[in-house]
């Protein structure tokens, strides 16, 4: 039976695009309170595409369409939402549907949604699970938020680390139905239920019954505790290449295992709070915030943003006399600082994202500065030429041509330093880099380039 390739491909199109086409049709079925169309629109998309969808609809829509659909919502719709959009989609859903929607869910994701909850909202979910869940979320809540106690599932294949291939087989076979939905190791335990080992699956499967699993267990075994902090276990899975890591407690006691699904959330969490505070609008800002959220989280550091303008502007203010006599100089300044602020950001973008990588050290921090510090001489000099040249054809002093030149060098200079040292020194003090670098290299370059240029102004040519 011959088939049609192109059709396969675009019906796939179809079914999963998120296009107009689809939210009209939606919305057409939510106006004609029509549950079964509802159904039939969201049955073949993934969660991750409906908790799309729930972003892209306005307020009014969501609670319309959520009121008419809320029996069809899955746990894994609410695993998907972010966190700001998962919370009004919560408030809207009755208490029953949600722990319905959760009794399938894995352990871990049962104690993301739950953390964020109102606790009677919370209590009234975990009383609608069953006891073993319940106590192994309860278990995980526990534990300090953003750690791996709170990031870790609770289920777990572990055997005996005197165990061959073929009992641990005829295990899991006797297991089947409570074994987790996804897992990619056995883990080894001693007598006091500490992980010594594990085994991936595929070289289990690969290995003759007779053989012990000790023989065969993976170099990358790497025991993870139940209190480290959250970034810490996403640098471990990225650095050594994990696939899944078991979690212990403070005695080594295996208390639960984190899957690298897991871990790549948190490093993209994190990826995406350093891009949202180097921009200052707040680590948890979403398109789904309202008017006044949304300013809310921008205000503290346009106000920050403010007050170094204004320190800039009392630089600018101690040259009146150069700016009343010579024009050009305001013609020029701005761009100064302009190329000054920019080379500033472009090394504290490298440093932030070095420093969170664990990239940038102590060992290497003299060679990173050098560069950054070199960068901006070479490039700070190749502009100097092109905007004393400027300077010179514009105006036609070549005075002017040779201030603006050198204060081009002095600031680039100094936007390479300051782009790599802010970040370094705020790391030191335990002040979060992404956070509040921005504001303070963009004051030094503003500053500095005010003052090499009005400076020199007036030195050489009044």
């Amino acid at each position: 039976m011959a088939i049609d390739l192109d059709e396969t491909i675009n019906d796939t199109r179809d079914t999963y695009a998120l296009d107009e086409s689809l939210r009209a049709r939606l919305r057409t079925a939510v106006e004609a309170h029509d549950v079964a169309t509802i159904d039939a629109l969201m049955e073949p998309l993934h969660p991750a595409d409906i908790a799309d969808l729930l972003e892209q609809v306005s307020g009014a829509e969501r609670e319309a369409w959520l009121t008419h659909w809320s029996a069809g919502i899955d746990g894994e719709v609410l695993s998907e939402l972010e966190e700001g959009l998962r919370d009004k989609v919560l408030s809207i859903l009755p208490d029953h549907i949600i722990a319905e929607a959760l009794r399938d869910l894995d352990s871990d994701d049962v104690v993301d949604l739950v953390e964020d909850m109102e606790e009677a909202q919370a209590e009234t979910v975990l009383g609608a699970l069953e006891p073993a869940d319940r106590a192994a979320v309860e278990a995980a809540l526990s534990y300090p938020e953003d750690t791996a106690g709170r990031l870790m599932q609770r289920e777990i294949v572990a055997v005996p680390e005197h165990w061959t291939v073929g009992e641990t087989m005829d295990h899991i076979r006797s297991q089947a139905g409570h074994l987790p939905e996804g897992f990619y190791h056995i883990i080894l335990i001693d007598p006091r239920i500490k992980p010594t080992g594990y085994v991936a699956l595929g070289r289990l499967l690969a290995t003759v019954p007779g053989v012990k699993l000790s023989e065969i267990t993976d170099d990358s075994f790497r025991p993870i505790p139940a209190s480290q902090q959250e970034e810490e276990v996403a640098y471990a899975f990225n650095q050594y290449h994990l696939i899944s890591a078991p979690v212990v407690d403070d005695d080594g006691r295996l208390v639960g295992v984190i899957t690298i699904d897991d871990a790549m959330i948190v490093l993209d969490m994190e990826a995406e709070e350093d891009i949202l505070r180097l921009a200052g609008v707040g680590e948890e800002s979403s398109l789904s915030d309202g008017v006044l959220e949304t300013t809310k989280k921008r205000f503290p550091w346009l106000f920050v943003n403010l007050v170094t303008s204004i320190l800039a502007s009392m630089v600018i203010a101690q040259f009146e006399v150069a700016l009343a006599q010579i024009v050009a100089l305001a013609v020029l300044m701005p761009i100064v600082a302009s190329m000054g602020g920019n080379a500033g950001t472009q090394s504290l973008t490298v440093a932030v994202r070095a420093i969170a990588t664990k990239d940038l050290t102590r060992s290497n921090l003299m060679r990173v500065v050098t560069r950054e510090a070199g960068v901006g001489l070479i490039n700070g000099a190749i502009f100097a030429v092109v905007m004393g040249i400027v300077g010179v054809i514009w105006f036609g002093t070549p005075m002017l041509g040779l201030v603006i030149g050198v204060a081009m060098i002095i600031n680039l200079l100094v936007a390479g330093l300051a782009g790599t040292m802010v970040p370094v020194v705020l790391d030191r003090l335990r002040i979060d880099p992404a956070l509040a670098s921005g504001a303070f290299v963009t004051t030094v370059t503003d500053i500095v380039g005010f003052l090499s240029f009005l400076g020199l102004a007036a030195l050489l040519m009044l």
